[in-house]
């Protein structure tokens, strides 16, 4: 070994602290370089997708009471921003498509408007990239035969540009031919009951900031339409496994998945128990004549689903108690038929209950009706309520008589006067004896939600947009 000399410990002594300091700033360099290289990824996760900062959809809802297209917006992030000055672009016209059950060829001529109205607001250059569906409901699905089908695929419409001659075709062909929208014919279509469902869950649950969250952070939904009710919730994955089949071999359960969540979703669509589709059951179950849901005083005419009902009221007025009993038989609420441990009404399961039961928001019909004799602010977008609201209003309500309906309930629809009594015993026996739902439960009756600085629709066609814009 050799022997360190005094010179050589004086170099060392010299060079170490040199040494020690560029190792350090080595280091530190190191360092850097990953932190650099940590934050490009961090933006480059953050970058937008390439779906583009902006994307558009169009959404036809074809229902019972009337034809209306929704336009949405969607960031890249899948929030909603603004469409001009409101956060959708909403216009609608009247009749429904299944006013044209037996003149089908003027079906799609109806819709030409609101396709006009809606290529409008979506910028030019994104109309290749912008899906559009036609969702029909209920109102078509309770049409009897073909009917529906031949509305969607035979319907003419009238398109004039410059004075050229009518252009007779198909709602499919006509939205290909004629749109410049991104189009596929299996988008026009009339929505199962279950989709219907389904996506008002998804859009309740949406502005309610609850996607990605465990299920039992959501709420179900009930949905009172024109022709149908649908009631919505996640259930936990053990009940899911334990669901039986509808008597047609169908799931009762939906598995989707947003937001990174898997949601085990019950879903089940009453058609022909809709508010307006409810009091055609109710003249079957009772007779439409010497009716006691019908306000003392009414003689008329109600038109529904193709068919004419003379309608007028008992010559003893309008009663609740008998009408309870029109609307339990109409509702054909018979445990004896329910072959589960658990059913709603018609031998239907009703899905077990459970955390995702616990907080019901109720929805369409519910909310109008209410708002319409006074039990609630038809101003606010949503209200609490209990079951038994429904049952007080109804037993004023038919103590009514026509002549002076108007005058005891200002805010009421012309056409709904005759039948307040009905319809609030309907919706309370729905709820009481068709879901079993305690009288002194609170519900959420809602109409909007409010949604950053905006309310939005609580209905369906936005729960479909977010379906279109994830799966496009």
């Amino acid at each position: 070994m050799m022997k360190r000399t005094r010179l050589d410990e004086y170099v060392i002594s010299r060079l170490c602290p040199i040494v020690i300091l560029i190792s350090l700033l080595l280091l530190l360099l190191i360092q850097s370089t990953n932190t650099d290289a940590q934050v490009l990824t961090t933006r480059k996760a953050a970058a937008p997708s390439r779906r583009g900062s902006k994307a558009y959809t169009v959404i036809f809802d074809a229902g019972s009471t009337g034809s209306r297209v929704h336009v949405f917006c969607f960031d890249h992030n899948l929030d909603l921003i603004p469409v001009g000055n409101e956060l959708e672009f909403y216009s609608q016209v009247k009749p429904g498509l299944s006013a044209y059950a037996k003149n089908p060829q003027e079906a799609a001529y109806s819709l030409k408007s609101l396709l006009v109205e809606a290529e409008s607001v979506v910028p030019p250059n994104l109309h290749p990239k912008t899906p559009v569906r036609v969702g029909a409901t209920a109102g078509l699905r309770s049409l009897e035969g073909d009917t529906a089908d031949r509305i969607l695929q035979a319907a003419a419409v009238q398109w004039h540009t410059g004075g050229v001659s009518t252009l007779r075709s198909r709602v499919r062909d006509f939205l290909k031919d004629n749109s410049s929208l991104k189009f596929r014919p299996d988008l026009v279509t009339v929505l199962d009951g279950s989709q219907e469902g389904t996506f008002q869950w998804v859009t309740i649950n949406y502005l309610l900031g609850n996607l990605g969250n465990r299920y039992s952070n959501t709420v179900g939904v009930v949905d009172l339409g024109g022709g149908s009710v649908q009631m919505a919730y996640a259930i936990s994955e053990k009940a899911a496994e334990k669901s039986p089949k509808t008597t047609d071999g169908k799931d009762y359960v939906k598995d989707i998945t947003l937001k990174g969540t898997k949601y085990h979703l019950y879903v089940h669509s009453y058609l022909n128990y809709g508010l307006l589709a409810a009091r055609a059951e109710i003249f079957k179950a009772v007779g439409a004549s010497d009716n006691p849901c019908i306000l003392d005083g009414y003689h008329g005419s109600y038109r529904y689903g193709g068919s004419v009902y003379d309608v007028s009221a008992s010559h003893s007025g309008s009663s609740f108690i008998k009408c309870r009993r029109a609307a339990v038989n109409a509702l054909k609420v018979n445990k004896s038929i329910c072959t589960h441990m658990n059913c709603t009404f018609g031998g239907v399961w009703n899905g077990g209950g459970g955390a995702g039961q616990k907080n019901l928001f109720v929805a369409s019909f519910f909310f109008d009706i209410a708002g319409e004799v006074g039990f609630i602010d038809r101003k606010q977008p949503t209200a609490k309520a209990k079951p038994a609201d429904f049952r007080n209003a109804a037993k004023h309500a038919c103590k009514v008589s026509f002549q002076n309906a108007k005058a005891t309930y200002p805010l009421a629809e012309e056409g709904d006067l005759p039948y307040l009594c009905m319809d609030l015993v309907y919706q309370y026996t729905l709820l009481k004896d068709g879901f079993g739902l305690d009288p002194l439960r609170e519900i959420t009756l809602v109409k909007d939600v409010k949604y950053k600085d905006y309310l939005v629709e609580a209905a369906w066609p936005l729960g479909s947009a977010i379906d279109l814009v994830s799966s496009y």
